[in-house]
């Protein structure tokens, strides 16, 4: 480069999740021939649009289409799958351990923090051993092979305990995550149900557990009751104000004294910021998060930003009420920062001012199985059944990065609800060389 020519600014983005994907597409959608070039690291080569996998997860969407290829998608960015295990901010370096296990040092000029965040687990008996989350599309698909492969069983053993273990499903954690995905498994379980002989939607037990006083606190408390009504209907057991104690063996103990067997528990109960933040410099607060200022600059630093589940935003729309409060961890807040964030980056590249994250609450919008939901619109607009679930399914279509995904989720629904749903276990993809290992000893 001929001397005194500006080089380009080195932008990292840590993390392709929602946030890192939509800010990456900003960028190279509106940077100018070079001003910067853009980096993104992330363990796996895709984004994954969380709000979609209880629909994967239940047979309505195909697995692969709540998912978006980074590398299709940032033809000018450059992708690195990897893990970034240090960020020394000081120097500008960011370590990436890649996929083989060796390290490789990445320098940069300007840093986006866009890790996300983990399942917060906590020190109960069994749940590591036994415990299934659900963040991401791998745990979806799991899950749903394991739900009918547990009917295959159920229906080919005379062992009543075991039976009855095998038909008892647990989910912990009475968020949206965990309603939905209680929901729409348990909506596809009974719908599976029809085609066994000995088997009735009667002969199932769907339990959710829910350590505060009521379920979906984005919601009204008015249309939480619902939910859990609804919920109950259904012949789905909701224990509020009850914590798990231990989970050995599939054995269930809760702390208010009931005790039973079960072969499946999905764990949905909080999240984390990604723990890889205490290897950094960067500031941090009290739950681990990165500190920020509205504008989403990361405290003390001119060059860095942070967004997401892994930011500690100021949230303006409580300032008055609450001085200290802060963003929460949710899809609305990740959706929105990732607009603002393109902007502020791009302010600061041109000596510009940049402007601050203001969210105004629209409402929310849940699923709890094919044709039934609960919407609640700026708190007075409070929706059930089918128009809810056809408004939920709107607002996160229209949420779904990239036409391509948007066009194939359509036609999910469409084929599902021409064809009615699939109800075929593929438990054979995790342990694919269980015959092959068969066959070699045989």
């Amino acid at each position: 480069m001929a001397k005194g020519k500006k080089q380009p600014k080195r932008i990292l983005i840590v993390g392709g999740g929602y946030v890192g994907l939509y800010t990456a597409l900003g960028l190279q959608k509106k940077l100018r021939s070079l001003e910067a070039s853009v980096t993104v690291v992330d363990p796996q080569p895709h984004m994954t649009y969380q709000p979609f996998l209880p629909e994967a997860a239940a047979g309505s969407i195909e697995p692969r289409h709540v998912v978006v290829p980074l590398r299709k998608v940032l033809r000018r960015c450059h992708v690195l799958t990897g893990r970034v295990i240090k960020i020394d901010h000081a120097t500008k370096t960011a370590t990436v351990e890649s996929i083989d296990g060796h390290t490789d040092q990445v320098e940069y000029d300007l840093l986006i923090s866009a890790l996300g965040s983990v399942s917060r687990l906590l020190p109960i008996a069994g749940l590591e051993e036994r415990g299934v989350g659900f963040k991401t599309v791998g745990e979806a698909i799991y899950l749903r092979n394991h739900v009918l492969s547990r009917l295959d069983l159920a229906e080919s053993t005379s062992d009543p305990e075991l039976r009855r273990k095998l038909l008892s499903f647990v989910v912990i954690g009475g968020g949206y995550a965990g309603v939905e995905a209680l929901a729409e498994l348990e909506d596809m379980a009974r719908y599976a149900v029809r085609y066994y002989d000995t088997i009735s939607a009667k002969d199932m037990r769907w339990v959710l557990v829910e350590a505060s006083n009521r379920i979906m606190p984005e919601v009204s408390a008015k249309m939480g009751v619902y939910t859990v009504k609804v919920l109950e209907k259904r012949g789905i057991e909701v224990f509020l104000d009850t914590r798990a104690k231990s989970l050995e063996d599939g054995h269930v103990v809760l702390d208010d004294g009931t005790e039973f067997d079960a072969d499946t528990i999905i764990w949905t109960a909080g999240v984390k910021a990604n723990p890889m933040l205490a290897n950094t410099d960067l500031p941090l607060d009290a739950r681990g998060r990165v500190r920020c200022t509205a504008e989403l600059q990361i405290e003390g630093l001119a060059d860095a930003w942070a967004a997401g589940d892994n930011a500690a935003v100021p949230d303006l729309s409580r300032i008055a009420e609450d001085p200290t409060a802060t963003c929460s961890p949710s899809a609305q807040h990740a959706v929105r920062q990732a607009k603002r964030l393109v902007p502020n980056v791009l302010a600061a590249l041109r000596g510009r001012k940049q402007k601050p994250y203001v969210h105004k609450y629209q409402g929310s919008v849940a699923s709890l199985g094919l044709y039934k939901g609960v919407t609640d619109v700026l708190g007075v607009i409070r929706l059930k059944g089918f128009l809810a679930w056809g408004l939920h399914r709107a607002y996160h279509l229209s949420r779904m990065p990239t036409f391509n995904r948007k066009v194939r989720i359509m036609f999910d629904w469409l084929g599902a609800f021409v064809f009615r749903r699939e109800v075929i276990s593929m438990g054979q993809i995790h342990d694919p060389k269980t015959e092959f290992t068969r066959a070699a000893k045989s």
